[in-house]
């Protein structure tokens, strides 16, 4: 079975990423297109701008941040990134400094929830 792996998108391109996905709503300051590799952009799986707004990163709002990030994802909205993350290797791509407390562990969580399920 294909793995989902997190890693910031400033970090270096690997041959082993597989399919790079950036999951922000917004564009990383500070790195090209080409610097990125990218496979796809998935902006729809982003947490919404309030949300995210709303959260601005504070550990303390993790938990509730997480149940109100998961009620965005209900539905079809991550299908595609389930579809490719099925198929191959896949690198989920994020910009927040916080390697703990971010979108992208609560979105990797729900990935492999759902493809456990799917089994």
């Amino acid at each position: 079975m294909p793995t989902i792996f997190l890693k910031r998108v400033y970090e270096p391109f690997d041959e082993t990423d597989g399919v790079r996905v950036l999951i922000d709503r917004l564009w990383p300051r500070g790195i090209s297109k080409e610097e990125a590799h990218l496979s796809y952009w998935l902006k729809d799986v982003a947490p919404s701008s309030e949300l995210r707004k709303w959260f601005c990163h504070k550990p303390e709002l993790f938990e509730e941040f997480r149940l109100k990030y998961l009620e965005e994802l209900k539905g079809e909205k991550i299908e595609a990134l389930l579809k490719i993350a099925r198929e191959d290797n896949v690198t989920l791509l994020y910009g927040a400094k916080d390697q703990v407390y971010n979108h992208a562990v609560v979105l990797l969580e729900e990935l492999n929830r759902r493809l456990e399920s799917a089994e």
